[in-house]
C-alpha cells in the first residue's frame, strides 16, 4: 500500500478505537478493542449477553468514560472534542432516554432546536420525520402514552432530525412488532444510502445480515472477529473446512463465539 493509499485509509475511517477499555471493580467489561469503521459502512456489531457491546457504544458516544484506550470519531479525539463530536452523531441508547412527558411533536422540536436548528427548520423536519414513521396521528399525544415499538419509532426521528454523520444504535429493534421494523430499516437504508455511517448491536441476526454490510463480533469484552459478511463466511468455511455453500450470519456467529455443549442437564419437569 502507497502512502497516499494508507493516508486515504486513514481518512475514511470515521470510528478509531484502539486498545480501548472499561473496568466496573473487578470486572473488565471491555478489554484492548480496537476497531475502525469507514465513513458509508453499516456495521453490525454482535456478540453474546454481557460481551460487552452496550458499554462500547456508552464510551464511544461520551457516555460512560473508559478506563484506558483511546477513540477517535470523525478524525476527533472524543475526550478533548466531546461537544463537537456529540453535535454531528445521532444515538438511540439502550433506555432510549425520552423526555416522556413531551409530545412527539414537542419532542422533536425540542431536539431539533437544541442541535441548532432554527424553529421552523425543526419544525419542518419534526413534521416530515412523524409522518414518515408513520406518528402523524399520535404528534400530539404524550411519549409516556406511547408503545414500545412508537417509542423506538420517535427515537430514532429525534437521533437523525439534525442529520447526523454517524448513527449508534443500541438493540433499535428489540421488542419492536414487524411494521414498526419495516418503517426503522427503510430509515436506515435511506440513511446509509445518503452517505452516513451506522454503529448497530442487536441480537435480531436475520436483521443485522439484511442490513449490514460489515461484521464485528466481541466476547468477553475482546474483538474476536471483523469484517465483510463475505469475508467472514470465507474464514469460517476455511476454518472449519467446511463446504456449505451459504454460511448465514447466524452460523457464522454460533460458530465464532462457540455453540453450548447439548449434554446440559434437563429440566425434570419438562
Amino acid at each position: 500500500m502507497t502512502l497516499a493509499e494508507v493516508a486515504k485509509a486513514f481518512a475514511d475511517w470515521v470510528v478509531e478505537v484502539n486498545d480501548l477499555r472499561r473496568e466496573f471493580g473487578q470486572l473488565v467489561a471491555v478489554d484492548g478493542l480496537n476497531l475502525q469503521v469507514r465513513r458509508a459502512q453499516f456495521l453490525g456489531f454482535l456478540g453474546p449477553n454481557g460481551a460487552g457491546k452496550s458499554t462500547t457504544i456508552k464510551m464511544l458516544t461520551g457516555l460512560l468514560r473508559p478506563s484506558g484506550g483511546s477513540i477517535r470519531i470523525l478524525g476527533m479525539d472524543l475526550e478533548s472534542n466531546s461537544v463537537e463530536v456529540k453535535r454531528r452523531i445521532g444515538v438511540v441508547p439502550e433506555g432510549l432516554a425520552l423526555f416522556e412527558r413531551l409530545t412527539g411533536n414537542q419532542l422533536l422540536n425540542f431536539v431539533g432546536r437544541m442541535y441548532g436548528l432554527d424553529r421552523d427548520t425543526a419544525a419542518s423536519r419534526a413534521a416530515e420525520l412523524l409522518d414518515f414513521m408513520e406518528l402523524s396521528s399520535a404528534a400530539e399525544q404524550l411519549v409516556a402514552d406511547y408503545s414500545h415499538g412508537m417509542k423506538k419509532k420517535i427515537a430514532l426521528a429525534a437521533a437523525v432530525i439534525h442529520r447526523p454523520e454517524i448513527l449508534f444504535l443500541d438493540e433499535p429493534f428489540e421488542g419492536v412488532d414487524a411494521v414498526a421494523a419495516r418503517t426503522l430499516k427503510e430509515m436506515l437504508s435511506r440513511f446509509i444510502a445518503h452517505g452516513g455511517t451506522i454503529f448497530l448491536t442487536s441480537h435480531v441476526l436475520e436483521v443485522v445480515e439484511r442490513l449490514c454490510s460489515h461484521i464485528a463480533i466481541i466476547q468477553n469484552g475482546k474483538l474476536v472477529v471483523s469484517g465483510s459478511i463475505e469475508e467472514l463466511r470465507a474464514g469460517v468455511r476455511l476454518s472449519s473446512d467446511s463446504n456449505e455453500s451459504a454460511l448465514t450470519l447466524e452460523n457464522i456467529f454460533l460458530r465464532v463465539v462457540g455453540v453450548p455443549k447439548s449434554d446440559s442437564q434437563e429440566l425434570s419437569w419438562l
